[in-house]
């Protein structure tokens, strides 16, 4: 089982300046909780418990704020600052120390996944042993994304383009990775590409040159956003809003996850109540309890 995560809330979050010039994109709120909450979600989801945050340099206090008391979740959480972006492999670059030797998840830190049968998809993702494993999504516009041709009779991975021209196939590559303990010394032999970043792209096909890339698949029912675009983010937290008002729960309740994997128990709870005062969020936690 992958027992570390790492998410990536670094970046510039230049397509939604100037949002982002005093207060980095994943802190900012969908819906009702920060957007840092919903990829932490995920590994939470995939039972991971050991996570690194890697933000940009100077904005390390503001997430400190936000999980003051870690224990609540049951989950430890590190930091590592990004002095500059240099492309999402950099993550690994980075989080050597953390990784150390062992296999690892990486979600970017402005991508949202829901869907019924996620958390299968997690949990067979988590499983992995060898290799790399990526998480693909239909999409009606596959030219703004990496996607990967397959095989539709075994799955196999044919081919993985970014942003193709011609069309070659309409399943995205997500924001989503799982990676065996090589991917540090993949990341490190990398080059940057013409626009001066460490490509995921590049990564990917190192494991798929060795034959050791496998993919899960986001069904019809399911959904993958990326919050990058001031659009994108508003629809994201319109699609929350509607979710939680119409079914009564709450997507991305770190503390309702916790609870349900048995990290954590009602004490924990009722310290977090305290934490986030009198809000919906306590509402919620207190009808958990």
């Amino acid at each position: 089982m992958i027992k570390k995560g790492i998410i990536l809330a670094g970046g510039m979050g230049t397509r939604m300046s100037p949002l982002t010039k005093a207060v980095n994109k994943q802190l900012l709120p969908i819906y009702d909780k920060p957007l840092i909450y919903y990829p932490l979600s995920i590994l939470m989801l995939a039972k991971i418990r050991d996570i690194l945050i890697i933000v940009n340099k100077g904005q390390l206090s503001q997430y400190k704020k936000l999980f003051i008391n870690e224990k609540n979740l049951g989950i430890k959480i590190s930091f590592k600052e990004q002095p500059s972006p240099k492309g999402l492999p950099d993550a690994f670059i980075l989080g050597e120390k953390f990784i150390d030797n062992s296999n690892v998840a990486l979600i970017l830190g402005d991508n949202f996944f829901y869907g019924q049968s996620l958390s299968k998809l997690l949990h067979n993702s988590a499983k992995l042993k060898h290799g790399a494993k990526i998480v693909l999504h239909s999409v009606k516009n596959p030219e703004l994304f990496g996607v990967a041709k397959i095989n539709e009779k075994n799955k196999k991975i044919l081919k993985i383009v970014e942003k193709p021209k011609k069309f070659i196939s309409n399943f995205a590559i997500t924001g989503l990775y799982f990676f065996d303990k090589k991917v540090v010394h993949f990341a490190k032999k990398l080059k940057p590409s013409k626009r001066g970043e460490l490509e995921i792209i590049d990564l990917i096909n190192q494991y798929k040159k060795s034959n050791k890339l496998s993919a899960e698949y986001i069904g019809r029912g399911g959904a993958w956003l990326d919050t990058g675009s001031i659009s994108d983010y508003y629809k994201t937290s319109a699609f929350v809003q509607a979710v939680e008002n119409r079914q009564g729960f709450k997507i991305a309740c770190l503390e309702e996850i916790a609870l349900s994997n048995g990290w954590i128990n009602k004490k924990n709870i009722l310290d977090a109540i305290k934490f986030y005062g009198n809000c919906e969020y306590s509402a919620y936690l207190k009808k958990l309890i």
